[in-house]
């Protein structure tokens, strides 16, 4: 792997844009995000949550914070 040097920080950021991503690129950003929710599942539930009015909606954003 090269080793770059840059002026300054803005320069080095802009080394890591993929500005034409290829489908190994998508895969390993597919694989990263596998791999962050199994660290780090997300708190709330999956899907769409029907409820019958307002106040039962509310009571289950309580219960869940």
């Amino acid at each position: 792997m090269p080793v770059y040097k840059f002026k300054s920080f803005e320069e080095a950021e802009r080394a890591l844009w993929n500005f034409s991503p290829d489908s190994d690129y998508y895969r390993r950003v597919a694989g990263l995000f596998q791999i962050t929710f199994r660290l780090n599942p997300p708190d709330c539930k999956r899907g769409v949550h029907p409820y019958r009015n307002i106040e039962e909606a509310a009571r289950n954003r309580e219960k869940s914070l």
